[in-house]
């Protein structure tokens, strides 16, 4: 396009149009990277020339945090926040910003070392549902809820995915500026810098101030030594990974190499190595070599799944690898807050509802997240504790002689006990029975049954 600079009037003109012309509250989403930077800027900079008596409707500006980004990202977009609402209120803008945050049943560590769901990757990238497209989704749905529709403003750029650009023209409206959103019911997408070039973003972003005092060169400096890149908001499932980029989770496996948060360290930020390392030893769990040591071949559903080619499909981590993750996790925590006092990378509640999972789903009966939690920490939690007698070690134990002196398999006994303990005292217990049932349902072969299958599979397709 032509300098960006030379035609700011024109595309200031055009946000101003969109605000005036349609009777919809704005969603703009803030990542904090250049390219939402860009387009915050100027639709700041543009509708604050409207008079306050015409800037009727409320522009609300999210951030999604995962509860898993890059600590020098959330520091970030923490203090743009707080600058953003404190400027907004002294210019008399209809706006405000909210950091939006999964619920808690979504969280990271909740899904991966509660119920042991593997480490992301691109054929399973479970974590973005959960910890971007739901939490931006909610707020979206609840304005539509409210005020009928919304325009949800985007930093997205033409070029940069073939994939949403394919979306993007499946949903646009001929004549129209704005597109309609393919999976939200309510929701328009306008996006000022469509056709921007990256030089284009860079040139704003270097010559024109951010309007609510924020720091444009040490958002530059973010970008020198890694790739370019951002995670932006997502409220879809076609946006790709992140992990290439500052602008995402530290946790991420969808990636080999995590080539952002290496190029952070050898710029100098040396004190990010022991997330480094947790998250290469979470990347190594991907490796087909270690999923027998550490996964179940059965799922959380309940099914064993064999190709035809009779190639075992690895499932869920194992409860014990589960808490494995937690003791490394505390350690690498442990080891942060040597420096960082304050510093978190799980917190108290998710750790309960780890708990809390352990105990009622995956039978751990020995409740070991206290002593886990104690021996890594030093400190002393009040856990909760349920009245009703709830099976211990000894329990355990027992029942595992007993299981294998009848031939029947253990964690069935301890699920059917589990149902029974969960439903104790209820007056209305219909529910069991379901529970029950669908105990029973599960594929409660044992691991020479399954390698039989196995077996039987290979020897077929080689006779075909």
């Amino acid at each position: 396009m032509a300098n960006v600079l030379q035609r700011l009037n024109e595309v200031h003109e055009e946000i101003r149009q969109v605000y005036l012309n349609y009777d919809y509250p704005w969603v703009i989403g803030y990542s904090g990277g250049k390219d939402s930077t860009t387009t915050l800027q100027l639709c700041w900079n543009a509708l604050r020339e409207i008079p306050s008596e015409k800037q009727t409707k409320p522009i609300y500006v999210i951030s999604t945090d995962t509860k898993v980004e890059t600590p020098i990202i959330v520091d970030r977009i923490t203090e743009n926040i707080r600058l953003i609402n404190e400027a907004a209120k002294a210019q008399g803008m209809n706006l405000t910003a909210r950091r939006l945050l999964p619920v808690l049943d979504d969280t990271f560590w909740v899904n991966l070392i509660g119920r042991g769901y593997p480490a992301p990757n691109s054929a399973f990238r479970w974590c973005t549902e959960r910890l971007k497209i739901n939490p931006s989704n909610r707020f979206i749905l609840d304005r539509v809820a409210e005020y009928g529709e919304v325009i949800l403003v985007l930093g997205s750029r033409r070029g940069e995915s073939a994939t949403r650009d394919q979306v993007l023209n499946m949903h646009r409206i001929t004549g129209m500026t704005l597109a309609r959103h393919g999976q939200l019911p309510g929701a328009w997408v306008y996006m000022p810098i469509e056709q921007f070039a990256t030089d284009d973003v860079w040139t704003y972003l270097m010559q024109v101030d951010s309007p609510w005092g924020g720091d444009n060169l040490q958002l530059a400096s973010l970008y020198q030594s890694a790739q370019d890149g951002e995670c932006p908001l997502v409220v879809d499932d076609k946006t790709s990974s992140c992990g290439n980029s500052r602008f995402g989770c530290w946790v991420c496996t969808v990636v080999n190499k995590d080539k952002s948060m290496e190029a952070m360290i050898d710029s100098g930020e040396d004190w990010m190595i022991p997330l480094l390392e947790y998250r290469d030893w979470l990347a190594s769990t991907q490796d087909p070599a270690v999923k027998p040591e550490q996964r179940e071949f059965k799922g959380r559903d309940g099914r064993i799944k064999i190709t035809d080619s009779g190639k075992l499909r690895w499932r869920t981590f194992t409860l014990e690898f589960s808490k494995t993750m937690l003791h490394r996790l505390l350690e690498t925590q442990q080891e942060m807050q040597q420096k960082q006092p304050d510093f978190q990378l799980i917190g108290l509640d998710e750790i309960r509802e780890i708990r809390r999972i352990w105990l009622l789903e995956r039978q751990d009966w020995q409740d070991s997240l206290p002593q886990i939690y104690a021996d890594v920490t030093g400190q002393h939690v009040e856990w909760e504790h349920n009245d009703s007698a709830m099976p211990g070690q000894l329990e355990a134990e027992l029942l595992t002689e007993l299981t294998a002196i009848n031939d029947v398999p253990t964690r069935l006994v301890q699920k059917l006990l589990d149902a029974e303990w969960q439903h104790q005292g209820m007056f209305r217990r219909s529910k069991i029975h379901d529970q029950i049932e669908k105990v029973f349902h599960e594929d409660w072969r044992n691991w020479d049954e399954v390698e039989a299958e196995m077996e039987k599979r290979r020897d077929a397709t080689e006779i075909a």
